[in-house]
């Protein structure tokens, strides 16, 4: 894509390449990765439905990290009666962009723990589907967010 620019004083028209921003290569460099690879954009094994996979765990490990006041595997020694970690269970929610994801949302040993993002008996996602596509959009990879 080009821009066409007037310089002052000149009256001509001169062709400028537009630059893309970091965030629109790497989009740009992950659409074309997954098509080299074959792998769809949109489907049940596609790149979005990936990426709002990787959304929501990354979401869900971080509530989790604040819920608790410290990351995984860094609880302090001598932890007695504190709650920590324990685990993940398996969740499966509806999101009308990628249809049915397939989650770990982290538990706590107190079962203490109450998500925001994906709550308690909640199966179907709202406005996360436009989360995950403007994070995609913005150049987030699944590496970059997987804790």
């Amino acid at each position: 894509m080009a821009l066409d620019v007037v310089s002052p004083g000149e009256g001509e028209k001169k062709r400028v390449p537009k630059v893309r921003s970091a965030q629109e290569e790497l989009a740009a460099s992950m659409v074309a990765q997954a098509q080299e690879q074959g792998l769809a954009l949109t489907g049940p094994e596609g790149l979005l439905k990936q990426l709002t996979k990787t959304v929501l765990e990354a979401a869900l490990n971080a509530e989790m990290t604040e819920h608790l006041g410290h990351e995984r595997h860094q609880a302090e020694v001598g932890r007695e009666g504190r709650n920590v970690r324990n685990g993940a269970r398996s969740k499966t929610v509806v999101s009308d962009a990628v249809g049915e994801v397939e989650v770990a949302v982290p538990r706590d040993r107190d079962s203490s723990f109450d998500p925001v993002i994906v709550k308690k008996r909640q199966h179907r996602l709202g406005s996360v589907d436009e989360v995950v596509l403007s994070l995609y959009a913005k150049g987030l990879t699944t590496g970059e967010s997987a804790p």
